[in-house]
């Protein structure tokens, strides 16, 4: 048990003089007596509630249950906000702010006297935000995701966030109406929680649980049903043990538990956005990680679960099969099963026992969905520094492919003239997105699964090679080259591919190629002109000089690593 002078908020509240007389006496302001801070854990509970966050709108509710599990357990709970991001309102993108959140999350843990920290968490950034910044203060730390919605509802179907990519091409190609969209629309949120499928989002909450920094059940449960509440409270709990028995992230955010996280990765179908911001939060607890680890340690996992988009399910099928849970368990063969996690267990004890009720849903190792799964890194001179794919979700049979570039210089020229009949392409060619990454864009949006040209649409084509150095929703598929590095504001061979350029895609070799040769791309780059905009002023001028580039987790360089907890003057 600790002891109450070794508690971090005692530096606060159990001062004398005119210091302890402020900080005791304006939270009795509040109506909190005294003796509520002598001696017990403060907890902040970190939510991002927000109107503007759909995804997260039932925080408040969930905060409720973590106050109850901090009280239960003899610690305090004060809650605070931090900025949200709101992946479905947001402009220009959430990603540009990830960054500038997880500053928030960071300066607010440390600044405050708070012993230990839960991280209510949802939508797509606000995971990797909070954790981000938490990591930089290393002080005792759980998380709390939402949890996904139910199951959307259209025409006696089940649908999802993917279907919408799949309505958006049915319109561009006549197919569908726009009543018939509207209708959709009214079928696809029927509930509190973020998206339905195996996206971002929830790719997230599977990362946190399989990290250990979340108690077993974090990532499936649905975000209406009443055990989202009770792993809330019970989290709530936790947290205060943890306090008292300083088990902090870097105990449990060890190189074995990221080689944990990208083979669980791998095994789920999880979003490309999981190597970005995985990469960043390794620089932060100062574990070193580097793109080819994604492709390394999900090499020889299958795909086990059968969700979309890489399959047909949705995130509250998987946890009525038995929730991540049942999956870590088919892995732990290959998983490092010491691993710590925030209830003090070992990965290997929380999961021991997990069983999988629905083998349609989740497969054994054995009999995986598809032998095809993880992230592949690509390497080759159009993505010196790699890019990424995901083969599940991708076509097979454009997983060698080559074809000759139809080039878009922005995302503006390629709304400009994708779907011009005059356009020379056909279903050979190869789509290149330039200046979609996190200094050209700015901030490396979720363009990467461009739509297709409508009259190829028109013949029934449904997949095309396309390449970008931008992202790709987690709810998006296709044969889609993503997080190209150096981007093409940078100055990378993506800036100075031309219009009929032949490109080279082989997955199998990992290799992403144009035929150029040394003294071309030599001679292009000396002529070569950056056509993007710097911003004059305020956070996204700041952003675009200090981001790292997609390989190294895109934070900002000047974050990397930790300041710690300590807080080495006083106001007062």
């Amino acid at each position: 048990m600790q002891q109450e002078h070794s508690l971090r908020s005692s530096h606060w509240f159990a001062r004398g003089g005119k210091d302890g007389f402020i900080y005791r006496a304006w939270l009795k302001k509040q109506g909190i007596p005294a003796y509520e801070l002598e001696g017990k854990p403060i907890i902040g509970i970190c939510n991002t509630w927000s109107e503007l966050t759909p995804c997260n709108s039932h925080f408040r509710e969930l905060a409720e249950a973590v106050k109850r599990g901090i009280l239960e357990a003899g610690g305090y709970p004060l809650e605070f906000p931090v900025m949200s991001l709101g992946e479905t309102l947001i402009k220009p993108t959430a990603m540009l702010y990830r960054n500038l959140v997880s500053m928030d999350v960071e300066e607010s843990i440390r600044a405050n006297p708070l012993d230990g920290v839960v991280l209510l968490c949802g939508c797509d950034k606000t995971t990797p935000a909070l954790v981000m910044g938490a990591c930089s203060v290393n002080i005792p730390t759980i998380v709390v995701s939402g949890g996904a919605m139910l199951t959307g509802r259209h025409k006696g179907r089940a649908i999802g966030t993917s279907d919408i990519w799949r309505f958006s091409e049915e319109v561009r190609a006549g197919r569908m109406t726009q009543e018939e969209l509207a209708l959709a629309e009214a079928g696809m949120c029927r509930s509190d929680g973020h998206c339905a499928v195996m996206g971002t989002a929830s790719t997230m909450a599977c990362m946190v649980e399989s990290l250990g920094l979340s108690l077993p059940q974090n990532a499936a449960i649905p975000a209406p049903d009443a055990a989202r509440k009770v792993l809330a409270q019970l989290s709530g709990t936790e947290i205060v043990k943890m306090v008292k028995e300083n088990r902090r992230l870097s105990d449990i955010l060890t190189r074995e538990a990221f080689e944990n996280a990208i083979r669980v990765n791998a095994a789920i179908g999880g979003s490309t956005n999981f190597v970005i911001h995985l990469l960043a939060i390794a620089g932060r607890i100062g574990v070193p990680l580097n793109l080819e680890d994604m492709d390394t340690f999900s090499a020889n996992i299958p795909l086990i679960a059968n969700l979309q988009p890489s399959g047909s399910h949705f995130m509250e099928d998987l946890y009525y099969a038995g929730g991540l849970p049942a999956v870590i368990n088919a892995l732990l063969g290959h998983l490092h099963k010491d691993c710590i996690t925030a209830n003090g267990k070992s990965i290997g004890a929380n999961y021991a026992h997990a069983v999988s009720y629905n083998p349609d849903v989740i497969t054994g190792m054995d009999t995986p969905f598809n032998p095809v799964s993880g992230i592949v890194v690509l390497k080759g001179n159009i993505c010196e520094n790699g890019a990424v794919i995901k083969p599940s979700a991708a076509s097979p049979h454009l997983m060698q492919h080559t074809g000759k570039a139809v080039v878009f210089e922005d995302i503006d020229d390629y709304k400009k003239r994708i779907d011009d009949p005059a356009l020379e392409v056909d279903e050979n060619s190869i789509l290149v997105l330039k200046n979609a990454g996190p200094i050209g864009y700015p901030g490396m949006p979720e363009v990467g699964n461009l739509g297709l040209p409508a009259k190829l649409l028109a013949k029934g084509i449904t997949d095309m090679v396309r390449i970008s150095d931008g992202r790709m929703s987690g709810t998006g598929f296709g044969t889609v080259v993503l997080h190209v590095s150096p981007e093409a504001a940078a100055g990378g061979t993506l800036a100075i591919l031309r219009d009929g350029d032949i490109i080279t895609l082989d997955v199998h070799e990992r290799r992403l190629h144009a035929a150029l040769s040394d003294a071309e791309i030599a001679k292009r780059k000396a002529a070569w002109q950056p056509v993007y905009t710097q911003s004059t002023r305020g956070y996204v001028q700041l952003y675009q000089q200090h981001v790292e580039q997609a390989h190294l987790g895109a934070d900002l360089d000047f974050l990397k690593g930790s300041s710690g907890s300590e807080v080495t003057r006083d106001s007062h």
